[in-house]
């Protein structure tokens, strides 16, 4: 079997990962807030743990492992939402849910197992509050709930920092019913206009970091292997998570392996809406870039560094995939891709910390004639595309080969027209359209050849036969 290798931010190093049960690898991985479409930084850890939920189906199988991924859907910038709008709470958060499948589904990811959502779980939230309370790990104050830090030991233990530093460094809010000012709220108190729902605190609603505990474990066990989740959230959430979940079951690890994938820039720089480079998965497949290219640019980029998305990373990851494409079309036995049968060396490099640089580097070693079916067949496992999708731009691609074939013949044409006048204007002006509909003109002395991207235009191909 192939050993997997995994930088675990708990003991900050890279160790082979042994589920606790082989037959039932479980795996946490923080999800959204439904209230707004995803931003482009949202696709990173979709992307990462998918690609991760992929090698874990391949080396246990895929009745083996289970993939939690949640929602959060009471929240106060939900609530926020709701106010200005005047639309329903429940409306809102499903019309949201919905576009975020739609916008994973075209990044390629697979749904995960369960996607709980949060206010589908609050008894098992406000069980674990007074298992909590009970035992002298939590507090009630004015109406509130909260996690008594100092009677964890191990607090900051994940993050790697002390108590005094997180004071230092972090936004802490402060309240004059917190014993310490570290202590993070279980339960809040709801007026009448906040969604609330009855405890033995009164009224009120769930803190955000009991959500995912408390959905974990009902759906994972009190000992899972694998917790997952962007490096922003690595404290408070995750720290938070870990010491309330260590202190209701003393019994259980909670996760045994933690994994934190890195921000992502635009251009070198913050995404923000301040700077103009803020925008969604979906502004980049309505500007139509298509979710392949995404998703082949996230991977170049080990998951534990900083991504940037760059305008030319987006094209050569278009002019990469297109030739994939026509090499698949060209040599690749389309009845007997195998998917589910990635190659040694793709396989190798994934189990290596989910190393999907290497990944890549794989593919390109199999882009040529004698492996087009296996090059298929990895297109696929890696998610960049989905079998039926692969085949249908091959189909496209071996569509697009009457139509190219006249025009190749007549820029050929120009371009002899030329050398004989000595002037290229019409050559090089019916050149420059063709590119502008999304092909590259290759010449060479055995005449022209076009190769058309995922992204042209038929309609300006089409004008210019």
């Amino acid at each position: 079997m192939v050993t997997i290798r995994l930088k675990n931010t708990l003991t900050r190093k890279v160790e082979p990962f042994a589920p606790l049960d082989p037959d039932n690898v479980r795996m946490y991985v923080c999800g959204p807030t439904v209230y707004d479409r995803a931003h482009l930084g949202n696709a990173r850890p979709v992307i990462v743990f998918d690609t991760l939920f992929r090698l874990l189906r391949h080396v246990y199988g895929a009745d083996h492992v289970t993939y939690v991924r949640n929602f959060t859907d009471v929240d106060d910038k939900i609530n926020a939402r709701a106010a200005e709008t005047g639309r329903d709470i429940r409306d809102i958060t499903t019309e949201t849910i919905g576009w975020y499948h739609e916008d994973t589904d075209a990044l390629g990811a697979l749904r995960p197992t369960q996607e709980p959502r949060a206010t589908e779980w609050i008894g098992a939230m406000k069980d674990m509050i007074a298992g909590l309370v009970a035992s002298g790990h939590a507090y009630e104050a004015e109406g509130h709930v909260l996690f008594a830090v100092e009677s964890h030991a191990e607090y900051g233990r994940l993050s790697g920092r002390s108590v005094e530093d997180m004071i230092a460094g972090a936004r802490v809010e402060v309240a004059p019913y917190k014993r310490n000012p570290m202590d993070f709220v279980l339960w809040k108190p709801s007026d009448d206009a906040a969604p609330g729902w009855d405890s033995p605190w009164g009224r009120g609603r769930p803190g955000w970091h009991i959500e995912c505990s408390a959905m974990a474990h009902e759906l994972l066990g009190e000992t899972f292997d694998i917790h997952g989740g962007g490096n922003d959230l690595m404290f408070p959430h995750h720290e938070n998570e870990l010491a309330q979940s260590a202190c209701a079951h003393p019994g259980g690890g909670f996760a045994r392996y933690w994994l934190h994938n890195e921000m992502l820039q635009v251009e070198g720089r913050k995404m923000s809406k301040s700077l103009g480079n803020f925008f969604t998965v979906r502004d980049l497949l309505e500007q139509g870039v298509p979710g392949e290219v995404i998703r082949y640019v996230m991977l170049g980029t080990h998951y534990s560094k900083p991504m940037d998305w760059t305008a030319e990373k987006q094209s050569a990851a278009l002019s990469r995939l297109s030739g994939y494409i026509e090499t698949v079309a060209h040599h690749a036995k389309l009845d007997a891709i195998e998917p589910d049968a990635p190659s040694p060396p793709l396989v190798e490099a994934l189990a290596d910390d989910l190393n999907t640089h290497g990944a890549l580097q794989a593919l390109d070693r199999l882009d040529h004639a004698e492996v087009a079916t296996r090059l298929a067949g990895d297109l696929v496992f890696l998610g960049i595309f989905s079998l039926e999708g692969l085949l249908a731009r091959v189909a496209e691609f071996t569509a697009m080969a009457e139509l190219l074939e006249p025009l190749a013949e007549k820029l050929g044409r120009l371009r002899e027209e030329a050398k004989a006048c000595k002037d290229f204007t019409q050559a090089d002006a019916f050149r420059s359209r063709l590119e502008q509909a999304g092909l590259s003109v290759m010449l060479a002395a055995s005449g022209v050849r076009l190769r058309h991207h995922m992204d042209f235009d038929r309609a300006k191909l089409e004008a210019l036969r």
